[in-house]
């Protein structure tokens, strides 16, 4: 897979303060990749979120499908306008540990939801 990772503030880093999502879990913003391998520009916003290990028994999808819901409105069409993107979808994905992009890890715990930006609004789009 092609992916672009791009730079991300300082405020931006793994090690920033936790997001406020719904939930009340921690999230943090691992990295943001542009993509561009389904022939039109998807923007990937990962975000760290250790409370949905299976281990842990914490948040479910049920309780963090709004968590994606809300970063992609609040946080993602923010860095979108802010350097001046327009991607046909937008990744929101939640992972309980850092994994590489495109790499398997059985042991990690992952929810994604795909996004239509469509100006202040993300609309929710089925893989």
């Amino acid at each position: 897979m092609s992916a672009l990772a791009l730079c991300l503030g300082t405020a931006e880093r793994a090690d920033a303060v936790p997001l406020d999502v719904p939930s009340g879990q921690s999230v943090n913003l691992h990295e943001v990749l542009l993509d561009e391998t389904t022939g039109e520009l998807w923007v990937r916003f990962r975000f760290l979120a250790p409370q949905i290990a299976r281990d842990l028994a914490g948040i479910t999808y049920e309780q963090a499908a709004p968590d994606m819901d809300h970063l992609c409105q609040t946080l993602a069409l923010a860095y979108l306008r802010q350097h001046q993107l327009a991607p046909a979808r937008v990744v929101i994905s939640l992972s309980d540990r850092e994994v590489p992009f495109g790499q398997a890890d059985t042991a990690a715990t992952q929810f994604f939801e795909s996004y239509r930006p469509e100006g202040d609004n993300c609309i929710w789009e089925a893989f």
